[in-house]
């Protein structure tokens, strides 16, 4: 593919790949169309939504994604995240206004897609951290599951949160249906089994047409069962947005866009096969606030790229994005031709395909990871999963986001700072570690700061390097910049007012190893100036020279 980001221009893919692309969107709609049904009924929103969903956001991605196998439709973690926003906009559940408050969400989410990718903010997908998604993740995975399992039994009450819920969860299970349990648990352990023993397989179809068989000649409905009910035997018709329903929604359709678009990406990027054009920010934010402007106004659900589904596409043989169109052309179908027998579906099936594939989300050996690696980051994951829990999915976000900042913050803050000393034996400059016996020289001190110097670690730099020069008590401090990548204003003023300090103890600053962006401030501050061309170096090494060459009479 060639073209700048911002540039629309579809991607051209051979025609021998049209057969196998075909097979792979047959054998990848057989999972997207159950879960895309299961998806909506999570966002409290009718089936017919799903599959809306998995119509006009997959074409309109495929025409303008960078990615070649990716499939667009709605994920897990969108679902949830609409479910909560619908919720606070439509208390009342009326179904003409939740398809209304849906257009106008996903709308706003798309639009704000688009806006990004006009401000190049691909790069925001990057401020969510993986410690901080894992748990992020598996909050929204418990909560799903805990939303879907009074379907599961048969019961209703009232959501209230997820602590409120288990409560009553706990209080109505003597209400369960007894034929609803036997169906739920069944699909949920034959999906399960199926799953296991053919990964990526048509489990959900099958799953879904041995419910509606089994709903037809039980007379299920007629039991005490519910069912799916009226599904729409046409296209998607127009629906329009409502402007009054724009401020209510702004806040959740911010943090839809964004999970959209990180998912969209991770999923692109976790699918992209060598040789393939690289999965461009800036376009993929095009892309899919096309996809969800065009799938608003023909009534689907917030969209974005999900990987169970783009994974059976890859593992199909799916080389196109004709995968994708080959899908939405069985959404057609299904719509035109199946719906009447998709309505006779018991609701305990969708629960067991939608907890399935919502446990994926919750992974404790991911946590056990980032414990074993890395402690700091492992307590950014508890407190995503805790505030997802506690304050709800849209405010998990915010959660998420702040831990992360925080995060980055915090090691931007903490820059470190190394002694360094020479390998014996080689011409090899390292930091001195706890064991080595590297060389030093007498009464010259190398210090390395790591990163970036700014307002926020300026302070903290100039203390430590105190502190190390009052231990080693040298008559030479050489810093050795070559691991600095920027220099601010503020940092750069602090080691100008650590010179005077250092000078009136007896200490001679030396600086080395400068890149050329940091050096050109160091001029432009005229502390060049103040030190003269035999207190500057171009690396280490020259410095370690001039002062051996001098005898260490400074």
């Amino acid at each position: 593919m060639s073209g700048g980001s911002g540039s629309v221009q579809i991607p051209v893919v051979p025609n021998a790949t049209l057969r196998p692309d075909i097979i792979a969107g047959l054998t990848a709609s057989a999972v997207i169309l159950p879960k895309a049904m299961a998806y909506a009924t999570v966002a409290g929103l009718p089936v017919s939504v799903g599959l809306y969903t998995a119509f006009v956001p997959m074409v309109v991605y495929a025409l303008l994604g960078t990615s070649r196998v990716l499939s667009v439709s709605s994920t897990t973690t969108l679902a949830i995240l609409t479910s909560a926003q619908l919720a606070q906009v439509v208390p009342d559940g009326d179904p003409a206004k939740l398809i209304v408050a849906t257009a106008t969400l996903t709308l706003l989410a798309g639009l704000l897609l688009l806006a990004a990718s006009a401000l190049r903010l691909g790069f925001v997908a990057n401020f969510i951290s993986a410690p901080v998604l894992t748990g992020f993740k598996a909050g929204i995975g418990l909560v799903i599951v805990l939303d879907q399992i009074p379907k599961l039994l048969g019961l209703h009450f009232a959501k209230e949160g997820f602590f409120r819920d288990l409560v009553n969860l706990a209080s109505h299970l003597p209400e369960a249906s007894t034929l609803t349990v036997l169906i739920g648990v069944a699909a949920l352990v034959l999906l399960i089994l199926m799953e296991r023993a053919w990964p990526h397989s048509p489990a959900p179809l099958a799953i879904v047409g041995g419910g509606i068989a089994i709903s037809w000649l039980g007379s299920l409905a007629a039991n005490g069962v519910s069912v799916v009910g009226h599904i729409p035997q046409a296209l998607p018709s127009l629906t329009l947005p409502s402007v009054d329903l724009v401020i209510q929604l702004l806040p959740g359709a911010i943090g839809i866009a964004l999970m959209s678009f990180t998912e969209t990406i991770a999923a692109g990027r976790a699918f992209a096969a060598p040789g393939e054009p690289p999965i461009r920010a800036n376009r993929e934010l095009i892309a899919t606030g096309a996809a969800n402007i065009a799938g608003a106004l023909f009534g689907a659900m917030p969209a974005g790229g999900g990987t169970s589904q783009t994974a059976v596409v890859r593992a199909t043989g799916g080389r196109s994005q004709k995968a994708s169109l080959a899908a939405a052309a069985i959404s057609v179908a299904t719509m035109l031709v199946l719906a009447p027998l998709l309505g006779l579906l018991p609701q305990a099936v969708l629960a067991a395909i939608v907890i399935v594939y919502s446990i994926g989300l919750i992974q404790p050996a991911e946590f056990l990871s980032i414990r074993k690696v890395r402690r700091m980051e492992f307590r950014w994951a508890l407190a995503a999963f805790v505030g997802v829990l506690f304050f709800g999915t849209l405010q998990g976000i915010v959660v998420a986001i702040i831990l992360s900042l925080v995060g980055l913050s915090s090691q931007a803050a903490n820059a470190r700072i190394h002694v360094i000393g020479r390998k014996r034996g080689e011409d090899f400059l390292r930091p001195i570690e706890g064991g080595q016996e590297d060389e030093t020289f007498e009464g010259l001190l190398i210090l390395r700061p790591e990163g970036r110097l700014f307002f926020a670690n300026a302070q903290q730099v100039v203390d430590r390097i105190r502190e190390l020069a009052r231990e080693a008590k040298p008559r030479v401090l050489m810093l050795d910049l070559s691991r600095v990548v920027d220099i601010e204003y503020s940092a750069l003023q602090a080691i100008i007012e650590g010179e005077r300090s250092l000078a009136e103890e007896g200490i001679v600053l030396w600086l080395a190893g400068m890149n050329p962006d940091v050096e050109e401030y160091v001029r432009a501050s005229g502390f060049a100036e103040t030190l003269g061309a035999q207190r500057m170096f171009s690396n280490t090494r020259a410095g370690i020279r001039h002062y051996q060459e001098i005898g260490a009479g400074t």
